[in-house]
């Protein structure tokens, strides 16, 4: 059986997950950074997109969070998130409307909204995208 640490995943709003993990792996600022038992102590911002744990017993899931930071201290590993939800209970139509809006306002750069938060927009529905595409990817080669 594989070493596991005790995670917890909470937004402003809510806690997600909390409980025993084997990994744990988000999008940081450099790039994709994986967690397991003994990883050194980090403290680190972390982007918008998929996020996979592995629970003890090696069951798998995914979250979306919009950004926020990891902090991984000896005994507990914690995701601060902006906002989060379980990645089957987003929605591919709106986030694929929120694209579209964004990528429009960015083209018409019209004063009912401004480029950077059309910009953040654009980013977190593409990250949100990615995330349900994670989670076909895994269903497809479980099944």
């Amino acid at each position: 059986m594989a070493m596991t640490f005790h995670c917890d995943i909470v937004t402003a709003e809510k806690s997600m997950f909390s409980g025993l993990l084997e990994l744990l792996v988000v999008s940081g600022e450099l790039g994709e950074l994986g967690v397991t038992y003994g990883h050194a102590p980090l403290l680190t911002a972390i982007k918008a997109g998929p996020v996979r744990v592995v629970r003890q017993g090696g069951q798998e899931e995914i979250y979306f969070i919009s950004g926020g930071f990891l902090e991984v201290q000896p005994h507990v590993v914690t995701v601060l998130a902006d906002t989060g939800d379980r990645a089957g209970d987003l929605d591919e139509a709106a986030a694929l409307e929120a694209k579209r809006e964004a990528e429009r306002a960015l083209e018409e750069r019209g004063a009912e909204m401004e480029y950077s938060e059309a910009l953040s927009r654009l980013g977190e529905a593409a990250a949100r995208l990615r995330t349900i595409e994670e989670l076909r990817r895994r269903a497809r080669s479980a099944g």
